[in-house]
């Protein structure tokens, strides 16, 4: 045998030893692995690293339609470091944790409407931010006329699950004076100017009215940190009063709904017999909004970059994203995406720059 060959048998040997002994350690290095990751999940600041300025991820880019890839609705808006969230579908919670944007850290969350989809997280947002805090007070919840209703009802529903964290754990590690949620609410009418809902000198957050009749009332919002806004645009029909607040934004995270795509399930549901969802199907196409619409919105208001949210229909392939854009590209002349659960978007306060990131490909 050549020592060319008997080279190579050694490298194989090793090599083979070497994979061998990766899988009998693969237990000890996947423990070591947590543990980094434990450490910088309980990190001191969360945010080290994320320049001043807004940072918009979205912890749920879904919609009530089954999808394995996407949260319920809900975005996270970072000013400075101060921690928003907007609605809380049903697993954005977790997918907040798991950005490392801790529910402890949020300073309030901002409903658009009461469409279940977009409240359905709110009991475990209001328990977690509450338990893993220890936060002493409730967690603020602003919302249109109605949300003081919401609140309550989640505040009733979660009482005996409080007391019995309370008994097990105590009162300095959970507080009862944290537990729930404190409404505000805001009254937002088409026939009315916007409202703002807070203003400091850094900071603004400004809610206006969007069509999502027969859903009223329903909002959209603004928010200005600094140099930089982003608008966030709830669920709606293309809407003249959301393209006059985003003039000018640097980014537009807006709802979209593929007309063709969504056909294609009405087509399957009528072919089953099942009436139902196909008459849901037809209706959900009057209160949403069309990706070629947004992005008409997107041009005519001069925004930098559009992100599609809300996604409807479920995409369980990327390739499905080009047909669910239609011309979307055609008309907006900006940076469009479509969104996924864990993007961050970055708009460092002084600059005109706009980065991407995914926060949960970070923790997997």
């Amino acid at each position: 045998m050549s020592k060319r060959w008997m080279a190579a048998l050694i490298l194989v040997g090793l090599v083979t030893v070497a994979l061998a002994g990766g899988w009998l350690m693969r237990g000890k290095l996947a423990t070591a692995a947590m543990e980094k990751i434990y450490l910088q999940a309980m990190a001191r600041d969360p945010y080290a690293g994320l320049p001043d300025g807004l940072h918009v991820g979205l912890c749920g880019s879904g919609s009530p339609m089954p999808d394995p890839t996407r949260a319920g609705p809900c975005t996270a808006v970072l000013a400075g470091k101060k921690l928003f969230v907007i609605d809380a579908g049903a697993g954005s919670t977790k997918n907040l944790s798991l950005m490392n944007l801790p529910p402890a850290r949020v300073n309030a969350v901002f409903l658009t409407h009461f469409h279940s989809d977009h409240i359905d997280g709110l009991g475990e947002l209001m328990l977690q931010r509450w338990a893993s805090g220890p936060n002493t007070s409730p967690l603020p919840i602003y919302g249109p006329t109605g949300v003081d209703q919401v609140v309550a009802g989640f505040q009733s529903a979660y009482v005996l699950d409080s007391g019995y964290r309370v008994a097990h754990h105590g009162p300095t590690v959970v507080p009862p004076s944290g537990f729930g949620g404190a409404a505000h609410p805001f009254e937002a009418q088409p026939n009315l100017p916007n409202v703002t809902v807070i203003d400091e000198p850094d900071l603004k957050v400004i809610a206006f009215p969007v069509h999502h009749n027969p859903v009223e009332p329903a909002v959209g919002y603004l928010f200005i940190y600094k140099d930089r806004r982003v608008v966030i645009s709830g669920d709606t029909a293309a809407s003249p009063r959301l393209e006059a607040a985003s003039k000018g934004a640097d980014l537009l995270v807006h709802e979209g709904l593929s007309p063709e795509l969504v056909g294609l399930q009405r087509k399957a549901a009528l072919a089953d017999g099942r009436a139902n969802l196909a008459a849901i199907f037809h209706d959900i196409l009057s209160y949403h909004t069309t990706p070629e619409q947004a992005a008409g919105i997107a041009q005519r208001a001069g925004v930098k970059s559009l992100l599609f949210t809300h996604v409807i229909p479920p995409l369980p392939a990327r390739a499905l994203e080009g047909p669910f854009l239609g011309n979307a590209r055609d008309i907006f002349k900006g940076e469009i995406r479509v969104g996924h659960d864990g993007d961050l978007v970055s708009l460092p306060a002084g600059s005109k720059d706009i980065t991407h990131s995914n926060r949960l490909m970070t923790f997997r």
